[in-house]
């Protein structure tokens, strides 16, 4: 049984903010790099769009980042989510004349995590020591860790070929459902991964999908959302609720249903073992062998010259 964890709802709502600003920062940044890789003319209709989004982003970002009152916290929490919506406003505005067809690329998807995944990790220390919590107060790290680790690595070999095979039935529902009018699409991540082609891209992206991925998913999605709305009185809305975003945020319909489960069991797995090392062993695991299977189908890398 997972211990119970004080989370302050207010520090939860102000991480969620500050993720969700760093995010769409990365993103506006990829666009430009992407911009300016293709030699498009100088364009000051987008420099401006681009420079009051992350203006606004920033600004939502500080009044995230600062601790809340209960005499401010409303005046904070509006300033931020209606700054946080300008940016993101202006950034789609921008977006048809930066990145007109913006396909997925190696540079796009290790800015993406950095500014996801890495601003994750970077701001958790923070939010943790707002809480005067340690690493094992929060996740407890130190319950049996030799069993958590077991018990990871079992559930991601036992739910592989179950993922794999939910994702083959999602695709066949989609093709053999026209009316629906949707088309089974690998996703970006994966079309990335098979764009890399020297050892150098695919130690990256190994690294980002093995280790830096699980860990930083796992403590936003497991260790912190999960109990802190189960807490507040929701365990039906905590389990679904974060299964369900943990599948969104991929932004892939083939894989929102084996995604979904997946969650699920690594819900399960800190339940049983009160340990986030389970669900991130299990985690980074499923990855990995994905990885393997991947370029074990695309053939070796080619040498840098």
């Amino acid at each position: 049984m997972l211990t119970a964890r004080a989370w302050n709802l207010f520090a939860v709502v102000r991480l969620l903010l500050c993720v969700a600003a760093c995010f769409v920062c990365g993103s506006l940044l990829a666009a430009m790099l992407h911009h300016v890789a293709l030699g498009r003319e100088e364009d000051l209709r987008l420099y401006r769009m681009m420079k009051a989004a992350l203006g606004c982003l920033a600004i939502s970002f500080l009044f995230a980042y600062r601790p809340w009152t209960p005499d401010n916290w409303i005046f904070r929490l509006i300033v931020s989510v209606v700054l946080f919506y300008a940016g993101f406003a202006f950034g789609v505005l921008a977006q048809p004349h930066s990145a007109e067809a913006l396909k997925p690329s190696i540079s796009f998807m290790v800015v993406a995590a950095l500014s996801l995944q890495g601003a994750t990790l970077i701001l958790i220390p923070h939010f943790l020591q707002e809480q005067r919590l340690t690493w094992h107060e929060a996740f407890g790290f130190r319950h049996d860790r030799r069993r958590a680790f077991i018990l990871g690595i079992i559930v991601a070999c036992v739910f592989l070929p179950i993922g794999m095979g939910l994702q083959w039935l999602s695709a066949q529902v989609m093709l053999h459902l026209p009316q629906l009018h949707l088309q089974p699409q690998e996703q970006e991540s994966v079309q990335t991964l098979e764009m890399a082609v020297t050892w150098f891209n695919r130690l990256a992206l190994g690294a980002i999908t093995v280790v830096l991925a699980p860990a930083a998913e796992e403590m936003l999605f497991r260790g912190i959302l999960y109990p802190a709305i189960k807490q507040a009185g929701f365990p039906r809305l905590a389990c679904w609720g974060t299964a369900l975003l943990f599948a969104a945020v991929h932004q892939n319909l083939v894989t929102f249903v084996p995604l979904t489960v997946l969650a699920l069991a690594l819900i399960w797995l800190y339940e049983r073992t009160d340990n986030l090392w389970a669900p991130i062993t299990a985690h980074a695991m499923f990855n990995a062998m994905n990885f393997v299977i991947l370029y074990s189908t695309l053939g070796p890398p080619t040498r840098i010259k």
